[in-house]
């Protein structure tokens, strides 16, 4: 059976928007403009693939939404935080995210700052307060999600790619960069999903859906850097894949990796949903 892959996403989409809107109307902070940016950058649009990835791990390993929406909300609103704080003059000062002004552009910068700290520990808020899961799932998630988003994670990706402004990265440091900045992220996202239907860490399941996330973090940044060289939006002071080896090869490269991604959880009853967003990761076009 063919899966229409943004039919799912936009499915899950819909279930993860309207937690994330409830939540932020029940949890006003007494400056209103703080909430008010934090809502303009996580209801701004958006794939919301990451929280996509934890409800169908969760799905996947017989799990129900119910505990797997917190984490997943916790893993958006991090990323979402990101964004705020990537976007800012110190560090890639970009005026426009999602087709509307960047968070600074809207509210200032000093309010931006703020809002992306706050997304960033509401996140854990979640976790935390995860009633649908084990107290100690969810000590364990906020465990997950700290090593994914800072010195070893998210976080010391960026302090990699700003080195990479001024610096000619190897090849070897630019997998590490693209593992810690976008892929740490989306591993915690599916190790999240996990730990929501009650898989333990140590469990094969855990480490065949780790190897699925770090494969498609992988292909999905050799997939947006074939896409900005075709669209002539390559940065020449950034270093690519395509600084390693021609269009068709990384082409080659991006499928390989998507087919260890593949490889890990097909054997696994209804799989089919993830395997169709492995390969329309490695076929997109946008």
């Amino acid at each position: 059976m063919s899966i229409d892959i943004f039919n799912e996403i936009s499915k899950s989409n819909a279930i993860m928007d309207k937690a994330l809107e409830e939540r932020f109307k029940t949890n006003e902070p007494i400056v209103s403009i703080l909430l008010d940016a934090e809502h303009y950058s996580v209801m701004s649009g958006g794939k919301r693939v990451r929280p996509f990835l934890t409800l169908e791990f969760c799905h996947l390993f017989g799990g129900k939404t119910e505990a797997a929406l917190p984490f997943g909300m916790a893993v958006e609103v991090i990323h979402n935080s990101s964004l705020i704080h990537d976007d800012l003059p110190c560090m890639d000062n970009d005026d426009m995210r999602r087709g509307k002004p960047s968070c600074h552009i809207a509210f200032g910068e000093a309010n931006a700052l703020l809002a992306g700290d706050a997304l960033l520990l509401y996140a854990f808020e979640l976790c935390a307060e995860n009633k649908d899961v084990e107290p100690s799932t969810a000590l364990e998630a906020i465990a997950v999600l700290a090593k994914a988003t800072g010195n070893f994670g998210m976080v010391g990706g960026q302090v990699i790619d700003l080195y990479g402004d001024t610096h000619t990265l190897d090849f070897d440091t630019l997998i590490k960069l693209h593992s810690l900045k976008t892929g740490a992220l989306i591993g915690a996202a599916v190790k999240l999903g996990c730990l929501a239907a009650g898989v333990a860490s140590d469990s094969e399941e855990y480490a065949n859906a780790c190897l699925y996330a770090k494969n498609i973090g992988l292909t999905f940044q050799i997939i947006d850097d074939i896409l900005d060289a075709r669209a002539g939006e390559e940065a020449p002071e950034k270093t690519t894949f395509l600084k390693f080896m021609s269009e068709s090869e990384a082409f080659e490269y991006a499928k390989d990796l998507t087919d260890k991604a593949i490889a890990a959880i097909k054997k696994y009853e209804g799989s089919d949903v993830l395997i169709a967003f492995a390969e329309y990761l490695l076929n997109r076009d946008k």
